[in-house]
């Protein structure tokens, strides 16, 4: 993910590495806004249910199959592809820095995180796989708008079929655990979440300090709830942090009690703030990665304390095909163990990728914004050996651009297509959703676009704390007012706390170059990416 901005032009960057993958966002479903004219949502979108697919050629478009149609591919710097992301940490952590009165560090800011805290009420699918809905509106000034690609997965059903789960935790007892909000919240979030699962899941229980060591080998919940609990009660702080070995011992873990059929998984409850070992990870990455491919364990990384190894765990999750997120109190704690993480083992997609092709003939210029370390090189769209994200049921994940128009143009704008593997049978499956000028008429500021609205201010928000430049970004001031009022209008708990968020963070923050400090309806004029 997004360490530092970099000025964008009409060229994507050539950068070949692919970069791998909800589990959990704070949930949000405010009213969507329609796509308007000229864009597409799931209902009107050019949905494709592809299964196989022919190697790409170049420019990352694969040649169609008999009868099908397709526009001509465009050309290679008007493509952007990703990996799919549903991490929510960044964001988690930089509300518990401003609430501590102090700024996170920019390397620490991932937008997409802040925007994938928050879940539009997109069309869902009624089978595996994702709807595809593609929005806009106008920002800013010289022809900027920012264009929305949003992706949702069938919602869960507690009371429905499911694999099982088979869960290793893998819990951090090191010193540094013993602060508050550290150890007591993790054995809090234990003890719900021993509750909340079927009798047909299994749970496991590694813990780490200076060595490692395993307190429950693979156990089925039936009857074992009171043993869990007891093992789970019974945990203590010790001495130094070694996540190397908690790693690798809950990977044996997780092998030895590995279930076919299930949902195999190890949850890393941690600071991450490794002080022994291989505290650099790559032989902890290269472990993970065995284990993914040969067993398909992948790995949900929990975050706590004030000071946390953001960098660390996330490396450690993109390795592991997983995703994290980051809990700071009893709530939030509540949120990721008792509300989400039961229902959500359940996987809908893997090596879930995005390609958006722009059309040259509309779009002089775009940015993604964030999603940096998840880039996936074009032609690599449909080679189905490069890794992707792993995406849960009922997720949703968001791709925001800035997209400049050329001046006068109409017409097809963007097309994107999300292209997965089926959890089960790993067949390849794709859908797509376009937008056109049509749909980038209004302003974004303007009345019933609350869910896009949202989109944006979290962007913004996160582009602000990394000091960068997105076109038409108000004041954080007038992000505050805007959180506010979307908070007002909606009742959502979490869109208050992002206001509140941001009013900190503008009490922290400089004015930037050119704002007005009262930062009342400022936006920044000009073209950033000239």
């Amino acid at each position: 993910m997004q360490r530092h901005d970099e000025p964008v032009t009409l060229r994507r960057r050539s950068r070949t590495t692919a970069a791998v993958a909800v589990l959990l966002a704070a949930g949000l479903a405010v009213a969507g806004c329609s796509a308007g004219e000229g864009g597409s949502s799931n209902d009107r979108s050019s949905t494709q249910g592809l299964k196989g697919g022919s190697a790409a050629p170049e420019g990352g478009t694969a040649a169609p199959r008999e009868g099908e149609q397709r526009s001509p591919a465009p050309a290679p710097d008007y493509l952007s592809t990703f990996a799919l992301d549903v991490d929510t940490a960044s964001y988690g952590y930089a509300r518990r820095a401003l609430a501590e009165g102090r700024l996170p560090d920019p390397a620490t800011v991932r937008p997409e995180e802040f925007v994938n805290s928050f879940r539009p009420d997109y069309p869902r699918p009624s089978d595996n796989g994702f709807g595809v809905t593609v929005d806009g509106a106008r920002a800013g000034r010289d022809g900027w708008s920012l264009v929305r690609v949003g992706l949702a997965t069938r919602g869960a059903d507690r009371k429905a079929e499911r694999p099982p789960a088979a869960l290793t935790f893998v819990v951090d007892v090191s010193g540094s655990m013993d602060e508050p909000g550290r150890l007591d919240l993790v054995k809090e979030s234990l003890g719900l979440l021993a509750d909340q699962l079927r009798d047909d899941d299994s749970i496991a229980l590694v813990t780490f300090s200076d060595e490692a060591e395993t307190r429950l080998p693979m156990t089925r919940v039936g009857d074992a709830r009171g043993r869990i609990h007891e093992v789970v009660d019974a945990l203590a702080t010790s001495s130094s942090t070694n996540v190397e070995a908690g790693v690798r011992t809950g990977y044996d873990t997780a092998v030895e009690g590995h279930r076919k059929g299930a949902t195999n998984r190890v949850v890393l409850l941690s600071d991450a703030l490794a002080n022994t070992g291989d505290t650099e990870a790559e032989s902890i990455l290269a472990r993970i990665d065995e284990e993914r491919r040969e067993y398909g364990i992948t790995l949900f990384g929990v975050g706590v304390g004030s000071e946390y190894g953001d960098d660390f765990m996330e490396r450690l999750a993109d390795k592991g095909d997983g995703q994290t997120t980051y809990v700071a109190n009893s709530a939030q704690a509540r949120k990721v163990f008792v509300d989400q993480l039961p229902t959500h083992v359940e996987l809908r997609a893997r090596d879930a990728k995005a390609q958006v092709a722009f059309d040259r003939r509309t779009v002089e210029k775009f940015r993604l914004i964030g999603y940096e370390n998840r880039e996936v090189a074009d032609e690599d769209f449909r080679n189905d050996r490069v890794d992707g994200g792993e995406i849960g049921a009922g997720h949703t994940v968001t791709a925001l651009y800035a997209v400049k128009t050329r001046p006068g143009a109409t017409g097809a704008v963007a097309t994107a297509t999300v292209r997965w593997l089926d959890p089960r049978t790993r067949a390849p499956h794709e859908r797509s959703g376009t937008v056109g000028t049509a749909a980038l008429t209004g302003d974004i500021w303007a009345d019933g676009h609350d869910s896009l609205q949202l989109t944006a201010i979290a962007a913004y928000f996160a582009d602000a704390l990394r000091g960068g430049d997105l076109p038409g970004a108000p004041s954080l001031r007038d992000l505050t007012n805007r959180a506010g009022a979307i908070a007002d209008r909606s009742g959502s708990a979490v869109v208050r706390e992002l206001a509140d968020a941001i009013r900190r963070a503008s009490g922290l923050l400089p004015p930037r170059e050119g704002e007005n400090p009262s930062g009342e309806g400022e936006s920044r004029p000009g073209d950033p990416y000239s």
